[in-house]
C-alpha cells in the first residue's frame, strides 16, 4: 500500500494560496505543481506526522505540517487526576525522555504549593533530568543519521539508551513510562548500587560519543546533506518562539538552567552550547556539544549527591508516605488513604501560574489554575515541539524533496506533544 499520494494542479492557483516570493517565480515559470502528502505514515517521519508538501519537480514549494492524528487530550486529562496522579500523564507526552517531562510538572506543582524538595532530591532529579536529555540526543542524532544513511551510528547510540533504560529501570522499577517523581519528592530512594550504574554509563559513553563523532561530523556525505539546509536565522528563532538546541543552534545563547537555575543546576559547572549558523549541521553539532556537557553535570552530581531523606517531611500532609509506610504501619496506610480519597486530598492555594524546565528539546512548562481542590482546574503546556513544528513551513520552502527528513529530523518533533 503507498504511503504517499499525489495530484496536479495549475500553478497558478498555489500561487494565490501564497508563500515565499522567490517560490511564487519560480512556480509561475511551472505549468504544473504536485500536491504530495508526507505521512502520516511515511517511513522517515517516524511517528503519526503529516506534511502536505507542494512541489514544483523535486523542490520544494509550499510545505504544510498538518497535526491532530493522536487525540490524547492530555491537558483535559489534568483536570480529573491529582497533582501525583497526572504524573503518569505528563511522561507519555514526549515518549523519548519521560523523566524530564515528570520533573518539569512537579517543578511547577511544588511551586505552586510552596514546597521545597531536599537537598538528595534536588541532585536526583538533576542527574534524571541530563540523562533524560542524553537519551532524547542519542535517539534525535542516531534517527537523523538512520535517515540519510548512516546506519551504524544510529545502532551506537541506540545501544546506549538501553543502558540509560536500565537505569532509570533500577531506580523506578518500570523501564518506559516511569512516573517516578512525587509532588514534594520521588517514588524510592536510589542506592550505591544506581550510583555506580550511573557512573560507568557516564564513563564509557564518551567513548562511543567519540565514535559517532568520526564517523558523522567530517563525513563528506553527511556534511553535504545536513551544512547550508534549513538555516533558520537568529531573528526568525527569536520571532518563532524557538527555545532549546533549536534556538541555541541559530545563535539565541539562552539555556534555563544558567539564566533561571532550579534543582541543582547553580551549584554545577557546565558551559551552554551554542552556534551562529542556524542549519542541520549546527543543530547536529549543538545536541553532540550538549551531549559531553551533560556527562560533565552527571559525573559532578553523582559524586556529590547528599545524604538524607530524598521525599519531604510528611508534616504538611502533602507528601504521599513511602510505600514500606503504607504496607507497614497504620499511621502511613490512614496518611496514605487521606491523601487519595476525593473527598480529602491536601490544600492546595486558589491561584495561578506558570513555571518551566530547560527540557531536551527547549523550554517545556506547565500553567495551572488551581481553585483549592487537589487537582489543576485548568492544566496546559508548552511543548517545544509543537512551537518547533511550526517553523518547518518557513524552513522547508526552496529546498529539495531528500531535504525533508534531514530538516524534520533536526527539529525533533515528538508528534504526543503536538496533540495535547
Amino acid at each position: 500500500m503507498p504511503v504517499v499520494a499525489s495530484s496536479l494542479h495549475p500553478a497558478t492557483s498555489r500561487n494565490a494560496a501564497g508563500g515565499p516570493a522567490s517560490s511564487h517565480a519560480e512556480a509561475a515559470n511551472s505549468e504544473y505543481l504536485w500536491t504530495l502528502n508526507f505521512g502520516p505514515q511515511h517511513p522517515a517521519t517516524h511517528t503519526t506526522l503529516r506534511l502536505v508538501l507542494t512541489l514544483d519537480g523535486e523542490k520544494v514549494v509550499r510545505a504544510e505540517p498538518d497535526i491532530g492524528y493522536l487525540h490524547s487530550g492530555f491537558e483535559k486529562l489534568g483536570e480529573s487526576l491529582d497533582f501525583n496522579q497526572y504524573v503518569t500523564i505528563v511522561d507519555r507526552m514526549n515518549y523519548i525522555s519521560p523523566l524530564a517531562n515528570e520533573i518539569a510538572w512537579h517543578h511547577t506543582v511544588e511551586k505552586l504549593l510552596g514546597i521545597e524538595i531536599t537537598p538528595r532530591c534536588t541532585y536526583l532529579r538533576t542527574i534524571l533530568a541530563e540523562l533524560m536529555r542524553l537519551h532524547d540526543h542519542l535517539l534525535c542524532v542516531g534517527a537523523v543519521a538512520l535517515d540519510l544513511g548512516a546506519f551504524t551510528a544510529f545502532l551506537y547510540f541506540f545501544q546506549q539508551r538501553e543502558l540509560i533504560y536500565d537505569i532509570v529501570e533500577y531506580a523506578s522499577g518500570q523501564r518506559f513510562h516511569t512516573s517516578y517523581t512525587r509532588v514534594g519528592g520521588v517514588l524510592f530512594d536510589v542506592n550505591n548500587l544506581w550510583a555506580d550504574k550511573v557512573r560507568s554509563f557516564a564513563k564509557n559513553l564518551p567513548k562511543i560519543h567519540s565514535e559517532v563523532d568520526r564517523l558523522l561530523t567530517k563525513n563528506r556525505i553527511f556534511v553535504d546533506r545536513v551544512k547550508g539546509v534549513g538555516v533558520l536565522s537568529r531573528e526568525d528563532a527569536i520571532n518563532m518562539g524557538c527555545t532549546g538546541p533549536i534556538a541555541r543552534a541559530s545563535g539565541v545563547v539562552r539555556d534555563l538552567r544558567k539564566d533561571e537555575p532550579y534543582l541543582a543546576y547553580a551549584d554545577l559547572d557546565f558551559k551552554i552550547a551554542a552556534s551562529k549558523n542556524g542549519d542541520c549541521y549546527a543543530r547536529y553539532l549543538v545536541r553532540m556539544q550538549e551531549m559531553l556537557e551533560s556527562i560533565k553535570i552527571i559525573n559532578q552530581a553523582i559524586e556529590n549527591i547528599p545524604s538524607g531523606p530524598v521525599n519531604v517531611e510528611l508534616e504538611g500532609k502533602s507528601v504521599l508516605p513511602s510505600k514500606p509506610a503504607v504496607y507497614r504501619s497504620i499511621e502511613g496506610l490512614i496518611h496514605h488513604f487521606e491523601m487519595i480519597m476525593p473527598n480529602r486530598g491536601f490544600k492546595v492555594p486558589v491561584e495561578e501560574l506558570y513555571a518551566c524546565t530547560e527540557s531536551p528539546n527547549g523550554e517545556l512548562g506547565f500553567y495551572i489554575v488551581a481553585d483549592g481542590e487537589p487537582r489543576a482546574y485548568r492544566a496546559r503546556c508548552r511543548p517545544p515541539s509543537f512551537i518547533h513544528f511550526a517553523t518547518f513551513q518557513h524552513l522547508m520552502p526552496g529546498y529539495m524533496l531528500s531535504d525533508v527528513p534531514a530538516i524534520l529530523g533536526s527539529l525533533n518533533i515528538i508528534a504526543a506533544e503536538l496533540d495535547r
